[in-house]
């Protein structure tokens, strides 16, 4: 049960509708401070994540990870398969896996982060397994229509990057087709900012086709792009990240199409100073 200390939760909701949680292990991307008794992260691979500079200048060091043993990975995805049901319990209404971001599910998806040799390790197939073993587990332990999914084929957040992301995406989807889980959300490639604005390549498309269920696309989009990309056939659903975080009240300043508050990246992700999430004003506290 220890390692579900190491489960990260981000809980999305919304008033009249559903709510979910979700959840994902960090894998090599933690250090020794922050595990139970001090013990070495685990991940697909022994490779030690190089030091990491932060918006703030600041330099995290990572400690070295241990690689899974392939008797261990069950006992993983059994965890994921505990925590939904869990969630479930706690009265939400499903759960998000998280397989993006150089987490531990990527870190098996990606041939820059696995250097197994055994069944989830090696051919594109067997990296992708260990993702598609706990959709199933959880799928059989909630219901499909409770699940969705959060990928990131084009990132390559903590060194953690494929060399042929499009057949990633493409084969992922593809596979939980399989499941008939409710959505999958993916994460946009790499964006580049022109006159101020964030530029989206739009390289979704083929595999948002290929998917069966709801998807839903993220990535720097604001209100004019994101109403685009669904009136245009694209994605189904939108998501927001960084302008949620500054604006909580962001539908309604989007349906009056209302200016937004600028958020401050510095104070992503951090405990200490406590600033930012909660301290952002209302519309209404700001006109």
């Amino acid at each position: 049960m220890s390692r579900l200390g190491s489960l990260l939760s981000m809980l999305s909701t919304r008033k009249a509708g559903s709510s979910f949680v979700r959840y994902g292990m960090l894998g090599e991307s933690l250090i020794y401070d922050y595990q139970p008794n001090g013990q070495a992260p685990i991940s697909s691979t022994d490779k030690q994540i190089p030091p990491q500079t932060q918006h703030d200048g600041t330099v995290t060091e990572y400690s070295q990870p241990r690689m899974l043993t392939t008797d261990e990975i069950p006992d993983i995805v059994n965890d994921f398969r505990l925590a939904a049901r869990n969630a479930i319990e706690a009265g939400f209404d499903g759960v998000e896996i998280h397989g993006a971001h150089g987490y531990l599910i990527e870190q098996f998806m990606k041939d820059s982060s696995n250097s197994r040799t055994d069944k989830y390790g090696g051919s594109l197939e067997n990296r992708c397994r260990f993702a598609l073993d706990i959709v199933e587990a959880i799928s059989n332990e909630i219901g499909p229509d409770r699940v969705g999914i959060r990928l990131s084929p084009f990132t390559d957040y903590m060194e953690c990057f494929d060399s042929d992301p499009e057949t990633l995406g493409m084969y992922m989807v593809q596979s939980l087709n399989k499941f008939n889980i409710l959505y999958c959300h993916m994460i946009e490639p790499r964006m580049a900012i022109v006159e101020g604005r964030y530029q989206i390549p739009h390289r979704l498309s083929p595999i948002r086709k290929a998917f069966n269920g709801t998807f839903l696309a993220a990535g720097g989009y604001d209100r004019e792009e994101g109403n685009k990309v669904v009136a245009d056939g694209y994605t189904d659903l939108v998501v927001y990240g960084r302008l949620f975080l500054a604006n909580p009240d962001l539908p309604r300043r989007f349906e009056l199409n209302a200016p937004l508050n600028k958020y401050n990246r510095l104070t992503f992700y951090t405990s200490d100073p406590v600033e930012g999430y909660t301290d952002y004003p209302f519309l209404e506290e700001s006109t």
